[in-house]
Parts: structure tokens; C-alpha cells; sequence
């Protein structure tokens, strides 16, 4: 049996700011963001590019790793990225 996975990721938008969600399709949602289907934050700072993302066994911890990422400060954020691999020329 096949556990389920649950996603918190996060994108870079047009106007270089970053944007936090969850989800348990990753390439899936960030399609739907880049459609203009997603969150209102990102309709409007189209196209976005999936620029991280990590792999949770359930969904309350990734969902708490989004509601961390999200109260962060932009330096914070980039903090974050770059402790986990993210180069900074990326965003």
C-alpha cells in the first residue's frame, strides 16, 4: 500500500516574491497557480516557478512547515531557501 504524501512548497513570482502553500500534487498546483487557477496572491504575480519544495508522511507537519514559512520576513525566507539548498541567484 502506497502512503500518501503531502507537500509544502514554495514559489517564486514575477515580481520576485515568494509564495508558501501545500499541496500532494507539487508540479500539479504550481500548473493550476501558473493557469491562474490558484491562490489570488499568485493570479496577480504570474508566471511563478516552483522553487522548492519538501516531502511530508502527514499532513499537519507540512502544513505546519507552510504556516511557519509564511510569518517568516523576507530575509527569513531567504534564509530558509538557502539552508536548504537554494541558491539566492535563484530568487
Amino acid at each position: 500500500m502506497t502512503e500518501k504524501a503531502y507537500y509544502f512548497y514554495v514559489l517564486v513570482c514575477a515580481d520576485r516574491s515568494f509564495y508558501g502553500g501545500f499541496t500532494t500534487d507539487v508540479t500539479k498546483r504550481a500548473a493550476t497557480h501558473n493557469a491562474g487557477k490558484g491562490a489570488k496572491y499568485t493570479k496577480l504575480r504570474r508566471p511563478v516557478r516552483l522553487l522548492y519544495y519538501e516531502t511530508f508522511a502527514d499532513k499537519s507537519s507540512a502544513l505546519k512547515a507552510e504556516y511557519a514559512f509564511k510569518h517568516q520576513s523576507r530575509l527569513k525566507k531567504e534564509r530558509y531557501l538557502i539552508a536548504h539548498g537554494i541558491e539566492s541567484t535563484q530568487f
